[in-house]
């Protein structure tokens, strides 16, 4: 049960009613507390779950944005370095631009908040999400999705909410609401939920080949929380009874859309019904949409946007229609069809790794580098600071569907690559057993359906080019939907019209053996379990068939690593040796360096790890690394440096920084008057260390390498 907290706050100018609800979800209390903070904001929630605090605020404007035929929301989530107890790091000491996480939590925040409002509504509106305290065990992003959604709910915006999101994790084969960070170690499952009182809205997540009935699990178990936390938004939004804002919907003319329908209908359902390139279906439109708009603008002056949205009306019903009612799809193919596949690999000579995977119009060529430990990603946010060993960078370039933008790195960017990334991140070997750095860097080159699960089947074919041993393939494909009141049709490989006019966009990627990660995002108030499963029956059914396209090409990582990437040599050495390797001031590792051209990395554990491209720089920055750390042995013969000439014989250096005495008896076999007569600073000799005394110091003799010498000669028989 929650608990209901109202407490009435004076001040001097106003009085202010501060009303509080909270609720046990999981493992912790999670609570909603309004009107103590950003009170000039159309609406403010401070969320907390545990000692994790974020603060949701709402602002939207007045008047609908001008001109603009769709809603421009804006989400921002950031998290304060002080909620931590911590101090950016940098020149300038404060936040600067949004991290990876920032926006990829940004995402989880924007997309289940989306769909919740009407399709007339075009005002403007930004969301922040602010994390002003962190625990560091509990993640924030899901706790900053519901906090916005109770924002909404108290507002006076015209939200058909509430929304609640949770993560879902299974540990010891049971599943764990919100776990923390450091249970989601040991969880076989990182699922996020979006949903509403009686559907799911949004799901995203990385698990290690899991079965579709686990997941559908994990979604329900979700759910039952997700109800919770939506009848506490509603309880909190009554209580507030703040009156929503009185909104015009758009007056379009019934005449109008009489006179479009009438002109257009039949043109645009015969478009739809041909089978077109995507480029000729964008042409075929445009030709449509110019000769209605020509035909209308007298009698219907400064109607472009309205007509264009009725236009794009008909083109979305007689799509829905010829899918609902003749299974037929804008390629013609049928329903459960994949379009053509083609999968080339080592199409660039230069690098570690690389891969062309074409799938009818999209096209991802990706590339895997292997680098060493000094090439990982060092992140820092609220966490401890850690190292990422593994990441896959996705670019989608205007040119891929024909446009002309400014190149940057988009939050869809970050968000398709993150996708990607969690895909296969779980079939990656091991640091210990493959001791590489792995960038994959997926270029989109052509774009009409799912690029993100391109990027998967290329980013999987290219880590084989490159020899890097994945356990398994790994192949992703994005599902479609169209639901029209109890008619339901669930379409497999959606092209960019059907994602963009349909109701769903379900990616899933996997092995044969199990789901390794998801993404769903639907544009309608939320869909069904059933639907949900017989989505994920039929995502298996073509990933196995991608799958097989793929093991045809290469069924198995190359057994040998490109000649262009490093070679690593790992070998380890005395804990207390590891001063002495790096030296004062990290003199000694930086002139192995220099004078092998290997990278060098030391662990902790005096695991040391040797990187280069070529086998000689290779044994030779073993070879002095292995001199420092070589305990000197009686008996055995060293080449050693003249260090220092003294009356009573040469001191010798027979390993780095390990020296010791010839004296002036043991340099020869013939006696020697003055030392300085015989050798001088710098001159090598052969040594043997006869002795080692009680005090560590080396006694060695040159005599006695001699005198071995000699005997060897005598003993050796004549030719």
């Amino acid at each position: 049960m929650w608990k209901f907290q109202r407490v009435l706050v004076t001040n001097e100018s106003e009085n202010t009613m501060v009303v509080k609800k909270e609720i046990q979800i999981g493992n912790g209390v999670l609570s909603f507390e309004v009107g103590r903070f950003a009170k000039q904001a159309d609406g403010a929630v401070m969320a907390r779950y545990a000692d994790t605090m974020v603060l949701a605020t709402v602002v939207a404007a007045k008047k609908p944005a001008e001109g603009m035929d769709y809603f421009p929301l804006q989400v921002e989530y950031r998290e304060k370095m002080a909620a931590a107890g911590k101090i950016p790091g940098g020149f300038l000491k404060r936040e600067g631009r949004p991290t990876d996480k920032e926006v990829l939590s940004a995402r989880l925040i924007d997309r289940p908040i989306r769909p919740m409002f009407p399709s007339w509504y075009h005002n403007e509106m930004q969301i922040i999400v602010n994390v002003f305290s962190s625990d560091q065990q509990n993640d924030a992003d899901v706790l900053g999705a519901c906090a916005a959604s109770a924002a909404l709910m108290v507002s006076n915006c015209p939200f058909d909410g509430p929304i609640a999101e949770v993560r879902v994790g299974r540990i010891n084969g049971q599943f764990v609401i919100n776990p923390t960070f450091q249970s989601l170690e040991t969880s076989d499952m990182d699922v996020t939920v979006a949903g509403t009182d009686d559907s799911i809205v949004m799901v995203e997540g990385e698990s290690r080949e899991i079965s579709e009935a686990d997941m559908l699990a994990a979604l329900k178990f979700g759910h039952e929380a997700i109800k919770k936390i939506c009848a506490l938004q509603k309880e909190l939004a009554a209580e507030i009874g703040k009156a929503k804002r009185e909104m015009k919907i758009p007056d379009v003319s019934a005449e109008m859309v009489a006179e479009v329908r009438s002109l257009a209908t039949e043109k645009i359902r015969s478009t739809v019904n041909t089978v077109l390139a995507k480029e000729e279906r964008s042409q075929a439109n445009e030709a449509i949409a110019q000769e209605i708009l020509s035909a209308l603008s007298e009698k219907y002056p400064e109607q472009e946007i309205a007509i264009n949205e009725i236009l794009h009306d008909i083109e979305k019903e007689e799509m829905r229609s010829m899918i609902l009612q003749k299974k037929k799809r804008l390629d013609g193919r049928g329903l459960t069809d994949i379009r053509p596949i083609t999968c080339d690999i080592g199409v660039l000579p230069r690098t570690h790794g690389s891969a062309l995977f074409t799938r009818g119009e999209t096209q991802s060529l990706t590339t895997v580098t292997l680098g060493t430990k000094l090439d990982e990603q060092i992140l820092d946010g609220l966490q401890p600071e850690t190292a990422r060993r593994f990441m896959l960078h996705y670019n989608f370039p205007p040119f891929s569907v024909g446009e002309i933008k400014r190149l940057g790195t988009s939050r869809r960017e970050v968000g398709h690559g993150n996708l990607a990334e969690r895909s296969l991140i779980n079939l990656v070997p091991g640091e210990k057993e493959f001791p590489y750095t792995i960038r994959i860097v997926s270029d989109i080159l052509e774009s009409n359906g799912s690029s993100s699960m391109a990027t998967v089947c290329a980013g999987s074919l290219a880590l084989f080019d490159a020899g890097v041993p994945l356990s398994k393939p790994v192949a992703g494909i994005a599902m479609g939907l169209i639901k029209e009141s109890e008619q339901v049709e669930v379409l497999s490989d959606i092209l960019g019209n059907e994602d963009h006019l349909g109701d769903m966009d379900f990616k899933v990627a996997g092995t044969r053996d199990g789901i390794t990660a998801f993404q769903m995002d639907i544009k309608i108030k939320g869909i069904s379990t059933e639907i949900m499963e017989r989505a994920l029956a039929q995502a298996k059914e073509g990933r196995m068939h991608i799958l097989s396209i793929m093991e045809a090409t290469i069924a198995s990582p190359h057994a040998d690593l490109s000649q262009y990437a490093p070679r690593l040599t790992t070998f380890k050495i005395p804990v207390d040796m590891i001063g002495a390797v790096i030296g004062p001031g990290g003199k000694t590792i930086r002139g192995i360096v220099s004078s092998s051209g290997a990278e060098i990395n030391i662990e902790d554990d005096g695991t040391v790890v040797v990187a280069a491209t070529s086998k000689e720089a290779s044994d030779q920055a073993v070879t002095m690394v292995k001199k420092i750390t070589e305990v000197p042995e009686v008996g055995k013969t060293y080449t050693a440096t003249v260090k220092k000439i003294m009356d009573f014989g040469a001191f010798v250096e027979i390993l780095p920084g390990r020296e010791g005495l010839v004296h002036v008896s043991q340099l020869d076999t013939k006696r020697i008057e003055k030392v300085s007569d015989f050798v001088k600073v710098g001159d090598v000799l052969e040594v043997k260390l006869v002795e080692i005394d009680d005090r560590g110091r080396l006694n060695l003799s040159r005599k006695a390498v001699l005198l071995g010498d000699s005997k060897k000669k005598q003993e050796t028989p004549a030719q």
